[in-house]
């Protein structure tokens, strides 16, 4: 009898979770933090830490959450899927530390601050302040999901921390990099971390990209004024020879690659095998 019944679910599933990436802080302002990343399939990059694929029960609605970018000087918001929760990224400083979150907001550019922690095995801690609070330093950077964000510099800049690079979507992706530290009067162009991380500005910072993750990048000096972090994505992978496609809700877009049923939700919905 033959056994290629491709009516069969899955009986586990592949995952990338990344959740929204913090808004950064102004006036100097620390970058924001990129939001938490899990995955099951390999990624580069830097830090991170592979998971096991999630057991799944056929005819059992799983919910689907993706998390929004935070607006300025405000965290991320969660991503979940099932018992999947990433933590959506911290805040950067206004005239204070940066925020604990999947990823930590860098500091603003004022003696003694601190960058925000990351959260264990979804994203690293953010940049420190300065070593003198000056008009010409720049904020700290947000951390990545790959790397730390950079210190706040006199003349040089806080670059956000690096993301990492997943090919659960059947190509390489880079996700949830920090934004970059908002720029001083004398420092240099400043950079997000790749996967997303947006830019540190002399005036407004520059937003992380949607669906990635990414922290927004700082205000610089004097009134720049910090942008919002990018929002989520949620992505689910399964073998594609022997199992069901899936029912959903949320409009997710589907494709077949390398041998896996791909579903990219870019809102929240739910998936049911």
């Amino acid at each position: 009898m033959p056994t290629d019944d491709v009516s069969v679910p899955p009986s586990s599933v592949d995952y990338l979770v990344v959740a929204g990436g913090g808004g950064a802080g102004d006036d100097r302002g620390g970058g924001g933090g990129a939001g938490g990343l899990r995955c099951t399939v390999g990624i580069t990059g830097g830090g991170g830490s592979l998971e096991s694929p999630l057991a799944v029960t056929a005819g059992v609605a799983l919910t689907v959450t993706v998390g929004g970018g935070g607006a300025n000087f405000t965290n991320g918001s969660n991503s979940v899927f099932s018992s999947i929760t990433s933590t959506g990224g911290g805040r950067g400083g206004t005239g204070s530390s940066g925020s604990s979150g999947g990823s930590g907001g860098g500091a603003r550019n004022s003696t003694g601050l601190g960058g925000g922690a990351g959260t264990a095995n979804q994203g690293f801690a953010g940049g420190n302040s300065g070593a003198t609070d000056s008009v010409a330093g720049s904020g700290g950077g947000g951390g990545g999901a790959g790397a730390a964000g950079s210190a706040g510099q006199t003349t040089g800049t806080g670059v956000g921390g690096a993301g990492v690079t997943t090919s659960i979507s059947g190509s390489s992706v880079a996700y949830a990099g920090g934004g970059g530290g908002g720029r001083g009067t004398s420092a240099t162009a400043t950079a997000g971390g790749n996967g997303g991380g947006g830019a540190g500005g002399v005036g407004n910072g520059t937003a992380g990209t949607i669906n990635s993750g990414g922290g927004g990048g700082g205000g610089g000096e004097p009134n720049g004024i910090g942008a919002a972090g990018g929002s989520g994505v949620v992505i689910i992978s399964y073998s594609s020879g022997f199992s069901a496609a899936a029912s959903t809700t949320g409009s997710p877009t589907f494709t077949v690659s390398g041998g896996n049923n791909i579903y990219t939700f870019t809102a929240s919905g739910s998936i049911t095998f």
